[in-house]
């Protein structure tokens, strides 16, 4: 696939330059709008790149493909690809959520494309299991799935909120709800079964890069036992709770995570 159908498929926007490429990958029913007031700080020492996951914000609907994207290896197949035709050597990979699990694998297939990683919010699994606490139940994700299906724009209006946390910023609940709505709902409704019924917990010993772990309080997706989880399981890795609360600290506390990745590489 040439440049310019990538750029098509994931709505890829390169911005700033820089001897090295920090890439930034968005989480579930977001785009990359969400990573504006991150990104912005780090135009002016390093190539920037910006995109969707297919099914999501400006990307190629058409392009989505149940089946490909049946597990996360899909999306990380996509970030690989689109590190190939960007040349990408010793880069920086930032993934809030889901997109966390999307940079391991891709730095696992590919360890010399990525040098680094920055994990926002991770979980390498959200139902519980023996000896693992992920924070739902197996009946509590099928439950969620259910409503999403049933009824989209009530299941994003009524799960922004708790997501987002920061219930005296309504402001942003709103614009991750908004978010969501703006995800077609047939895909949301995939996207969210691979998410929520993903287990990465194996992968995680398999991660080579340098990785810092952002993790917020109070944060009901991924909570801080799940971030030690990862931090035990990624050898050598840095953990940091931010003094933010809630799933999504690209927008309620942008700065703590300039200033953590900034000081990270």
């Amino acid at each position: 696939m040439d440049m310019t159908s990538l750029e098509i498929r994931n709505n890829i926007k390169l911005l700033g330059q820089g001897p090295q490429t920090i890439m930034f990958a968005h989480g579930f029913g977001c785009d990359q709008n969400m990573w504006n007031m991150v990104a912005q700080a780090f135009e002016g020492r390093f190539r920037v790149v910006l995109f969707d996951l297919v099914g999501h914000g400006r990307s190629d609907l058409a392009a989505f493909d149940p089946g490909k994207y049946s597990s996360l290896a899909g999306y990380a197949d996509d970030v690989i690809e689109i590190g190939r035709h960007l040349n990408l050597r010793n880069a920086i990979f930032v993934g809030h959520s889901v997109s966390a699990m999307i940079g391991v694998l891709a730095s696992i297939r590919e360890p010399d494309m990525f040098e680094n990683l920055v994990l926002v919010g991770p979980s390498p699994r959200y139902v519980n299991d023996a000896g693992y606490i992920g924070g739902f139940t197996q009946d509590d994700i099928e439950d969620l799935l259910q409503s999403l299906a049933e009824n989209h724009l009530g299941w994003s209006a009524a799960m922004a909120p708790a997501i987002m946390g920061n219930p005296d910023r309504p402001e942003l609940a709103v614009e991750l709800t908004n978010s969501f709505c703006r995800t077609d709902p047939a895909i949301a409704k995939h996207f969210a079964r691979v998410t929520f019924t993903s287990d990465n917990r194996d992968d995680l010993p398999r991660v080579k890069a340098r990785t810092l772990i952002l993790q917020c309080k109070d944060d009901i997706i991924a909570s801080e036992q799940v971030g030690d989880y990862v931090h035990r399981n990624v050898a050598g890795s840095r953990l940091v709770v931010l003094d933010a609360t809630g799933h999504c600290p690209n927008l309620s506390a942008p700065q703590q995570v300039i200033d953590a990745i900034n000081e990270f590489v």
